[in-house]
């Protein structure tokens, strides 16, 4: 009924979305040390202002919880549908060559910058949608609500504060993947592996090594010194491991020391296959080097063992496992450390709806105790999930496909958004299907004309479940 109304309004703001977007963009928002006021530091904080300035500024009340959360009321109806985004975002990381991370630039239909596509665009893409409802004129009888957070990269400690306030709204969407509708997010197997040991000075060794900046990032980057090798020497090793494994080498002497950086490919977590895992790779490229014998090196080795280079399927450590609704299970090492007197690495598993502790944390702590190395044990997090047949999601099928022109269908996804914890959640957009935006990479972009798009659909997507 309202559809050209709605991509003429569309039509006639798209600039000014963009600027907003960009406004956004240009706040580098990561998590930072907390100030008073300021609970997940200054620049999420300043973000979360931003925002509601520009809502303010669209004549919407907006409530803030303790500098945590915001909320933009449509209107004083009761609650019908809540709209989740959030604006903080995952660290700039390397590699970025069209723009910088905070600079938003627009090249070939595409918006640049962190953020972009994760999850400022989409945030303000739902908030402009509030505002063509009430400006088209739309009549309602419930109301919807935009929440914006600034902690979800982190934990999502902002939403468990917004809802320990607020009761969940009966239905609730969040613009923080793809359509057509997501109703199945993973489960979560996340622990650390350890291993210790006395040190042991015997030549050549391993000094430390490291790697990872975020614990649910692939990284794309990892070091190591080396101590009693010569660059020469480890360089005779470099080409095989590029060769193997795809990772770049880079080697050089310090201060009577030979340094080794590892440079692979950053991907989400949620997708390892998409990117070339540096720690990995650094992790093969020492074990088959002839350090010395030690209790050190062998848990080092026995490390690549449970986890080999490209193995993001958990087969090495037995726990490789798939279900038809679901999927298969992923398994990323995101974070390692090792040094002299031990080494931890961290695992992030993203679970299909069979995972349970008996048949994943059970067998996989096994297969590492066999290692000889020591597992944390915690428990699998279960997946979430909404029946595809209710109205609520053939609701947002159908505003997709009359907007897409695309059939819609349910999809389940490895990652997680603030839709998981809530029991009539789902991830609803904003990018379609097939669009890589460089999610948690160099060059995240945004496709404006699926920013536009998907601003179209939220507004639909209102009119019809509350009105």
């Amino acid at each position: 009924m309202y559809q050209k109304q709605i991509k003429e309004y569309f039509r006639l703001h798209r600039e000014e979305l963009l600027r907003d977007i960009s406004e956004l963009i240009r706040i580098p928002s990561e998590k930072g040390e907390p100030k008073p006021g300021m609970p997940f530091g200054e620049f999420p904080a300043k973000a979360l202002d931003a925002a509601g300035k520009m809502a303010k500024a669209m004549g919407f009340s907006v409530h803030d919880y303790d500098r945590c959360v915001i909320a933009v009321d449509l209107n004083d109806y009761p609650r019908q549908l809540d709209i989740l985004a959030h604006l903080d975002v995952v660290p700039a990381g390397n590699g970025w060559s069209v723009t910088q991370p905070f600079e938003p630039f627009v090249k070939d239909g595409k918006l640049y910058g962190r953020g972009a596509a994760d999850d400022k665009g989409p945030a303000v893409a739902a908030l402009y949608a509030l505002r063509a409802v009430r400006e088209l004129g739309v009549p309602l009888k419930k109301n919807a609500r935009l929440v914006l957070g600034s902690d979800e990269e982190c934990g999502s400690a902002d939403m468990k504060h917004y809802y320990a306030i607020e009761p969940e709204a009966p239905m609730t969407i969040s613009p923080d993947a793809e359509f057509p509708v997501i109703n199945i997010e993973k489960g979560r197997y996340s622990t650390w592996v350890r291993a210790s040991w006395n040190q042991d000075a015997a030549l050549p060794r391993i000094l430390s090594a490291r790697g990872g900046v975020k614990s649910n990032v692939v990284p794309d980057t990892a070091e190591a010194v080396v101590e009693g090798l010569s660059a020469e020497k480890l360089s005779e090793y470099a080409q095989a491991a590029t060769d193997r494994t795809g990772i770049r080498f880079l080697i050089r002497e310090d201060d009577g020391r030979t340094v080794v950086e590892a440079h692979g490919d950053c991907a989400h977590a949620s997708t390892p296959g998409e990117g070339n895992n540096a720690v990995t790779g650094l992790i093969d490229f020492l074990s088959r080097i002839p350090f010395a014998d030690s209790e050190c090196f062998r848990s080092l080795r026995a490390l690549g063992m449970l986890f080999p280079h490209g193995d993001w399927k958990g087969t090495a450590a037995g726990v490789e496992m798939k279900d038809d609704l679901s999927g298969g299970l992923t398994m990323s090492l995101n974070l390692f450390e090792y040094e002299e007197g031990g080494l931890k690495a961290f695992f992030d598993g993203r679970t299909p709806v069979s995972a349970t502790n008996e048949n994943l944390r059970d067998v996989f702590c096994a297969r590492v105790r066999v290692l000889g190395l020591t597992p944390d044990g915690a428990d699998v997090s279960p997946a979430h999930h909404v029946p595809k047949n209710t109205p609520f999601v053939r609701t947002l099928l159908n505003c997709y496909e009359q907007y897409s022109g695309k059939k819609g269908a349910c999809l389940a996804i490895g990652g997680g958004t603030y839709a998981h914890r809530l029991k009539n959640g789902v991830a609803f957009g904003c990018a379609m299907p097939g669009t890589d935006n460089r999610v948690h990479g160099a060059d995240e972009y945004a496709v404006i004309d699926e920013l536009l798009l998907g601003a179209e659909i939220f507004t639909q997507v209102i009119i019809d479940l509350c009105s």
